[in-house]
């Protein structure tokens, strides 16, 4: 494993991993409001149901490639010969499940957009358009739930989606800044506050 990018105080999970601690350091935590980028996380994170993050972060150039560039109009129309080809591509999670997944969240997506409800607008309608401010001190005070994720998956599966269970969908919020959930000693902490 690679050295941390510098010695600043983080928070643990990133470990010694270089493109963790590059996630942690510039992504993770910081606020997103861009309807695509946040449908593409949330593809992602459905992904990562049942296995590590950095998995799916080692793979995501690979399902970028595979998924072309997250585009729903496009993942919308795949058949069977596209869920062949992905289930064979080794660059991402070759799960049928997940992969029929993706192409349902991509219709629901679009319906939403057909029906003018934006998406960023209506994910962050959760924590009322601002991020939630946490000031943990130890990572086992971090829930792997709460009742804005209970409601956000409700909602998303009410329109269709899937594996947007509620810890899914909590860890959603904490990557893309909806919670901050570094530790309160971690660096990161306060640059992300300002952020939101």
């Amino acid at each position: 494993m690679a050295e941390p990018l510098d010695a600043r105080p983080r928070c643990s999970w990133p470990g010694s991993d270089a493109l963790y601690c590059a996630y942690h350091d510039e992504e993770w935590g910081a606020p997103e409001r861009d309807s695509r980028a946040l449908w593409e996380k949330l593809l992602l994170d459905g992904f990562q149901a049942g296995l590590a993050w950095i998995t799916i972060l080692r793979k995501r150039e690979g399902f970028r490639a595979a998924f072309e560039n997250f585009e729903p109009e496009v993942i919308a129309r795949y058949g069977e010969a596209d869920v062949e080809r992905l289930l064979a591509d080794a660059g991402i999670v070759r799960s049928r499940a997940k992969i029929l997944a993706a192409i349902g969240n991509a219709k629901a997506y679009l319906a939403m957009h057909d029906q003018g409800e934006d998406f960023s607008e209506f994910l962050w309608s959760f924590v009322g358009g601002q991020p939630i401010q946490n000031a943990w001190t130890d990572r086992a005070q971090v829930p792997v739930t709460t009742p804005e994720a209970e409601a956000m998956s409700k909602a998303l599966k009410a329109r269709g989606f899937k594996f947007v269970g509620p810890v899914i969908v909590y860890a959603f919020m904490q990557a893309v800044g909806m919670v901050n959930d570094h530790m309160t000693d971690c660096f990161r902490h306060e640059e992300v506050k300002r952020l939101g």
